[in-house]
């Protein structure tokens, strides 16, 4: 089985969405499937055919996440070694090349990225174009509207 690597924070947002799924969602929907049985004819209830389908994404949700964390492989950014290169977890500083824009973002797994928050995903086409450089390194990073090129100001482990 594959690793995913997740930082303790996504680790934290994982189990706080499977434990809503299983409390709270998991239970609406068996309610809402109750109530459209209980209207009869189920061939033409559309309410029973949307709880049910909205059942198999809850359940399909449950074992991605449970899976997700089983696989999971937990790294905290602030005990890294990496002298200096750019890993999994590192923050990272960046300069825009062509506008000399300032930005500041942190490596982590699918689940946890979030651009307005500064996280962006370790499969991302900027992050993988970042993993293993150093201060003072050029990433080239193919975006829709052509190559933009950051210079790499400072890597944190925090």
């Amino acid at each position: 089985m594959q690793t995913i690597p997740l930082t303790q924070r996504g680790v934290e947002k994982l189990k706080d969405e499977l434990h809503r799924l299983k409390t709270v969602e998991r239970h609406a929907v068996i309610q809402a499937i109750a109530e459209a049985r209980a209207q009869g004819d189920l061939s033409e209830n559309a309410e029973y055919e949307a709880a049910k389908d909205k059942q198999g994404f809850i359940e399909g949700r449950i074992l991605e996440i449970e899976s997700k964390l089983a696989a999971a492989k937990v790294i905290d950014p602030s005990v890294l070694d990496a002298e200096g290169k750019v890993v999994f977890g590192a923050t990272v500083d960046l300069e825009d090349e062509s506008s000399g824009a300032a930005v500041t973002y942190q490596i982590v797994g699918d689940d946890e990225a979030d651009l307005k928050l500064g996280l962006i995903s370790i499969s991302s086409p900027i992050a993988r174009a970042l993993i293993g450089k150093e201060v003072g390194d050029i990433a080239e990073v193919q975006a829709p509207g052509g190559v933009k090129s950051y210079e790499v100001m400072g890597v944190r482990y925090v």
